[in-house]
């Protein structure tokens, strides 16, 4: 087997984009590895016989991501990579995307994509490579492939358009963009934005197209040197007699395909198709019967709305369905939403949480942890229909993931809504674009929840229909009939300022840009109508939390001081959450974010940390609390959180033998500071208060004392000389202390000073 390698090379974006064959995985249809700066991947395309019975194409595309690119050791129990990470499976489905309509039609052998991350430098993300990778290795195999397909990711930073911008560049870009195209169009558009004007977006699309034809040329040049010649493959074709056969029965019969109602109109053509198999099932296949009245039903559709301007439900093509909001349904939760658009209704709920319950990442990025978070279900009852539970699909994680970028650009910062926000959309009800429906229920959701959003912020799903002379028509609002028969899936979210996400989807071989042009525009206009429907349920977002919600506290403490307040092994801090119900989150900064539904809970957690972080000085004097007696003393409590030792012979102003003849745990008592030691312990005196010592005396005595400890060492006996005998020292009978009554005094001290009042809760 020939082991050469080649190498083929070319500048994009100030950075050599490298693409190599022939030394690994040699036994795949196609194998190619990509390099960009340090990162790295494999990309291997493999083909199996046809699969029968499927109608439908049979791609497959795994992003396998290894942690050891990263240098990284997985942080499972096995210490060995599970089941692919949200980021995994998004990148897979946006390698997916571009790559499914340029194989033939017809075609149903098993191709499968596999993109290995082999090294990750932190800096250039895999995506991006995983893409021009497939299509690379596609096409230099035998594999059928109408391609090469060109990527490219695109920031906005400054005023100016970045190409391939780097994790580091990506967190200052007001745009982050990846489009995949053809040398003729465009076929696959991903975006999220912060809130970009549609004449910006568009031309940052064709700036992207622009440089995708360098990435085309380099695998062209590639192709021209090791591609294999492809499988001859031809679809099965549809006899002609049977195609004019289906084409009469539809034509000879009386009814209508444009019902409103999505059940009715599958129960007509479910009817439709018996009928056509009892009349002309015994002269023609039933497969191909099929096949033509499937054929036969788009030929219909496409032609209304071509011809006529009529869609399935009647609507014209700039036209929505009827629209419905509302928000606060469910009692107990932080915030809930409801949008319904046609047959589609969507019930977000939103959830608030402590900054601790950020969701960590365990991947090749170097994004470690995020706190906003959305997810989507789409359960079987939504269309009808039954199927196992078996957890969120690849294409429930990305509808999830859109929504998510859609509404990232709104979410106000840590800063000023120090909270964890989860939401989740469960779609009730399908008949087309639930994941724009999300964007709009998770919206409301966020009004009622109180979360202060920069802007609202609506989504809708435009689709196309291509007509052989050049003709089109792009509809707003598509339903699942016009998504299934329609050459466009285009969702468009924003607010009224403009594009925060994208997602382009198409089933022709590209898209030209006055299409999209005409999209965008009337994609606008739909947003602003959806706007001002959900303003009028809810027009800005509340004003309070709900009762149900964590209310979230800021004080800043100094950073020295971060171990005092977790405490060796994070003793002190878990002390104080099992106290006071509180959730708290220290920063390295030395912010500390304490939550509770209570205020009097929270109140006592600032109180402690505040008691721990404050620093101590001889002298001062304090009402305390006696928290526990030992055989030498008893230990006050005098800050919370924060304890001091008075000695027994500290306790009273007359000798006391023990300190149980003194002071019981729970008595309050004025003490004063005399020492704090080098280890931050604390010595305090009840005497010198009962004395009426002066602070200033104490702090002279303490300061003595310290100078005494710090001296010269006493000297060492010398050799051969016995030390003096200690024993002959301080002879004499020993002072009795003064007779007094063993009573104390348990009136009230003097009253502490009040508690400081907490910061103001975020809302």
């Amino acid at each position: 087997m020939d082991s050469a390698l080649y190498t083929f090379r070319r500048e994009i974006g100030g950075r050599d984009l490298i693409i190599e064959s022939g030394l690994l995985a040699r036994q795949a249809n196609g194998a190619v590895t990509v390099r960009y700066g340090d990162t790295v991947v494999l990309v291997t395309a493999c083909m199996s016989s046809p699969r029968e019975g499927v109608d439908f194409l049979p791609l497959t595309v795994d992003f396998e991501e290894r942690l050891y690119a990263a240098g990284k050791i997985p942080g499972s129990w096995f210490r060995r990579e599970g089941r692919p990470s949200t980021s995994a499976i998004l990148t897979a489905r946006l390698t997916d995307r571009p790559l499914r309509p340029l194989f033939p039609k017809g075609f149903r052998h098993d191709v499968q994509v596999i993109i290995t991350a082999l090294s990750a430098d932190q800096e250039n993300d895999h995506d991006i490579l995983g893409i021009i990778g497939a299509s690379a290795a596609l096409t230099i195999s035998d594999i059928p492939f109408e391609g090469p397909v060109g990527a490219t990711r695109l920031g906005y930073i400054d005023g100016q358009f970045v190409v391939n911008p780097t994790f580091a560049q990506r967190k200052d870009s007001r745009l982050d963009l990846v489009v995949a195209s053809t040398r003729q169009a465009v076929v696959m558009v991903e975006a999220g934005a912060s809130e970009l004007p549609e004449e910006l977006m568009l031309e940052a699309i064709r700036h992207a197209h622009a440089v995708n034809q360098e990435v085309i040329e380099l695998q062209m040049e590639m192709a021209s040197v090791l591609g294999r010649p492809k499988v001859e493959w031809q679809p099965a074709p549809l006899q002609p007699e049977v195609v004019e056969a289906v084409r009469q029965f539809v034509a000879a019969r009386e009814w209508d395909l444009l019902a409103a109602a999505k059940d009715e109109r599958q129960a007509l053509l479910d009817q439709r198709r018996q009928e056509l198999l009892a009349a002309l099932g015994d002269a023609h296949p039933h497969d191909q019967l099929l096949r033509a009245f499937e054929e036969e039903v788009r030929r219909v559709v496409r032609t209304r709305i071509l011809e006529e301007g009529l869609r399935p439900d009647g609507r014209r093509p700039h036209e929505l369905r009827p629209l419905s909001a509302a928000v606060g349904l469910l009692p107990r939760t932080h915030g809930s939403g409801l949008f319904t658009r046609g047959e589609t209704q969507v019930l977000t709920i939103a959830t608030l949480g402590s900054l601790g319950e950020r969701q960590e990442l365990d991947t090749i990025e170097p994004e470690e942890s995020k706190r906003f978070i959305h997810h989507y279900n789409f359960p079987p009852f939504s269309t009808g229909e039954t199927r196992p539970l078996r957890g969120p699909s690849r294409r429930e994680i990305g509808h999830g993931a859109l929504a998510e970028r859609a509404l990232e650009p709104v979410i106000p910062s840590e800063e000023e809504f120090p909270y964890t926000i989860r939401l989740v959309s469960e779609v009730l009800s399908s008949n087309g674009s639930t994941s724009m429906a999300s964007v709009c229920g998770s919206t409301l959701s966020l009004m009622d929840a109180g979360v202060p959003i920069k802007a609202p912020v609506a989504g809708v799903a435009m689709g196309l229909v291509t007509g052989e002379d050049g003709r089109f028509a792009v509809l707003t609002d598509i339903a699942g009939l016009e998504d299934h028969y329609g050459d466009m899936d285009f969702k468009v979210a924003g607010t009224a300022e403009g594009i925060t996400a994208l997602q382009l989807d198409i089933k022709i071989k590209g898209l030209d840009f006055a299409v999209l042009e005409q999209a965008l525009r009337q994609a606008r206009e739909a947003r602003l109508h959806i706007l001002q429907r959900m303003l009028e349920t809810i027009p800005e977002s509340r004003a309070e939390l709900s009762p149900y919600a964590p209310r979230m506290y800021r004080i800043q403490i100094p950073v020295e001081k971060i171990g005092a307040v977790i405490g060796p092994g994070g003793r002190v801090i878990r002390s104080i959450i099992d106290e006071t119900k509180c959730t708290i989150d220290v920063e390295d900064d030395g912010t500390v974010y304490v939550g509770s539904p209570s205020e009097a809970a929270a109140r006592r957690a600032i109180e402690i940390i505040e008691g721990l972080t404050k620093e101590v000085k001889v002298g001062e004097i304090y009402t305390g609390k006696v928290t526990r007696l030992v055989p030498f003393g008893a230990f006050v409590e005098i800050l919370p959180g924060k304890e001091g030792l008075v000695r027994t012979e500290e306790l009273a102003d007359y000798r006391a033998r023990r300190p149980e003849d003194v002071v019981r745990v729970g008595d309050e008592i004025m003490v004063m500071v005399t020492e704090v030691d080098q280890f931050g312990r604390i010595n305090l005196s009840r005497r010198a208060v009962l004395e009426g010592l002066q602070p200033e005396d104490v702090v002279r005595a303490a300061r003595a004392a310290q100078q005494s400890r710090a001296g010269p060492r006493p000297q060492q006996p010398q050799p051969g000389r016995r030390p003096p005998d200690s024993r002959f020292r301080g002879q004499g009978p020993r002072p009795q202390a003064p007779q007094r009554p063993p009573q104390v005094r348990r009136g009230p001290e003097p009253p502490p000073p009040p508690p400081p009042r907490p910061p103001a809760s975020f809302r």
